[in-house]
């Protein structure tokens, strides 16, 4: 799992991952969205190695030249973290890490693109130890990769948001915002609201634009794109009341095809994460920790649940990737630019008064009394009725590095004020709570749902694989 900052990267542990990638300062894909400093990331390296955890930094810029000098020296102060590997993809910078740290366990982001066998043969000869595997590849061309290099570990993305360009390669943010997306700082601007609008000439102006004004017809109905050397193949442009998004992908969701990533001699399994909250980080691992570990046993595992577990966070309706071929013009979500998503993230837990049965709640999203909710911890899943609230004229603070129980706040009732609602906003609020609650629990209920729920489950029926 991805971590930005530390309370995420204890949140992704907690809930099942055995290794976090976390993004180094400046020499990153995610310069813009990370929160670890130098300081900060090695105490990050000694939390996860006392949880016999694995932690991997990810460095892999493409370095223009002034970037070189001030790369290496910072590679040397990081190394002696003794992180458990470097994730890179600049082959110069590769090169020279190879040269002079020959004993730093290198592996291939999957912005170097490895799309082939012959990819990774000269990865191997370079000293890569694992290979992330592009996006753009199917299960069966993984299997061939192995076959050509069984020594070189292969790693493959299962869940998350896609890019529209190839691997991320894209200069749209770029172009519309001055913000690279090849040096860590992308506007997501491909998932924007676009309007289509229609260029109003006389016939004199006709004439001059396309010389053949005779010819021309108004267009009506719904626009589409077709290629002249692939006639037949349509891509639709036209819009409607949710706008345009011509490269609004989908996102990825490959719950159903672990067994065969697996079989295909995938060894570690990759989580994608843009900004996401620690709820996500935790319904994604109820999932596929669930999955992996059936998987691991040879045991078959109930897609259909797990599935729905994904899509109670913000998601743009899933597709298998390249695993199972192109996917052509299901790949992008025509919908809106936005995400559905089916339970509300309301808080996370902080702490808990044993006498009181009252737990003090860092709001997330709106609640009320006498609400239906979902109390979410890594090792259950259960449900309660909000039946107090009360907001606390006194704000502790949140303790962004940490959620444990172990320093109590006990609840005082002469400073807090009872409540019928619960706003988001960063305040704090106190409910009730029969028991105490595991560390790096999280509260969640049913969100009204935007979209037809028997729409969705027709779409999921037909994305689980037969």
């Amino acid at each position: 799992m991805p971590a930005w900052d530390f309370e995420k990267l204890k949140f992704a542990y907690a809930y099942g991952a055995d290794a976090c990638y976390v993004w180094v300062p400046m020499f990153s894909l995610r310069a813009r969205t990370n929160a670890f400093t130098m300081d900060t990331i090695k105490e990050a390296v000694d939390y996860a190695h006392n949880l016999w955890k694995k932690i991997y930094f990810t460095a892999n810029i493409y370095a223009h030249n002034m970037k070189i000098k001030p790369f290496l020296a910072q590679f040397r102060k990081m190394v002696e973290m003794k992180p458990d590997a470097f994730i890179m993809a600049d082959p110069g910078l590769i090169h020279i890490v190879r040269e002079e740290f020959p004993d730093v366990e290198v592996h291939l982001s999957v912005q170097a693109n490895n799309t082939n066998w012959a990819q990774a043969k000269f990865w191997d000869t370079m000293g890569i130890k694992r290979i992330i595997l592009s996006r753009e590849i199917s299960i069966k061309e993984m299997k061939e990769i192995h076959e050509a290099v069984p020594n070189m570990e292969l790693e493959a993305f299962v869940h998350g948001a896609i890019c529209m360009a190839y691997s991320w390669r894209c200069l749209i943010s770029n172009y519309l915002s001055n913000r690279d997306p090849n040096q860590g700082t992308c506007s997501h601007s491909c998932r924007w609201e676009y309007k289509v609008f229609k260029d109003e000439k006389t016939e004199a102006e006709l004439e001059v634009v396309t010389g053949r004004p005779e010819d021309y017809q108004e267009l009506t109905g719904n626009f589409y794109l077709e290629e002249k050397e692939r006639p037949g193949e349509m891509m639709e442009i036209d819009e409607d009341q949710y706008g345009t998004y011509l490269m609004n992908s989908r996102d990825l969701c490959a719950i159903d095809y672990l067994e065969e990533l697996a079989d295909a001699w995938i060894i570690s399994f990759k989580v994608e994460w843009r900004n996401k909250t620690v709820n996500y980080i935790a319904s994604v691992w109820l999932a596929y920790r669930e999955a992996l570990d059936a998987v691991e046993r040879w045991e078959k595992y109930d897609v259909m649940k797990l599935s729905w577990e994904l899509f109670w966070i913000a998601n743009r309706w899933y597709i298998p990737g390249f695993l199972a071929g192109n996917t052509n013009a299901n790949a992008q979500f025509y919908e809106r630019n936005g995400s559905y998503g089916t339970k509300s993230f309301l808080g996370i837990l902080r702490e808990y008064d044993e006498k009181e049965k009252l737990v003090r709640v860092e709001v997330k999203n709106i609640f009320k009394l006498w609400d239906e909710i979902e109390l979410v911890s890594p090792s259950w899943v259960s449900k309660m009725k909000v039946e107090k609230i009360y907001k606390s004229n006194i704000n502790h603070g949140t303790k962004k590095a940490t959620t444990t129980f172990t320093e109590q706040m006990h609840f005082d009732k002469n400073k807090a004020e009872e409540v019928k609602s619960a706003h988001g906003g960063g305040y704090e609020v106190w409910i009730n709570m029969d028991k105490a609650p595991e560390e790096f629990s999280l509260i969640r209920k049913d969100a009204p749902v935007e979209v037809d729920t028997g729409k969705l489950g027709e779409f999921m029926k037909d994305k689980i694989k037969k």
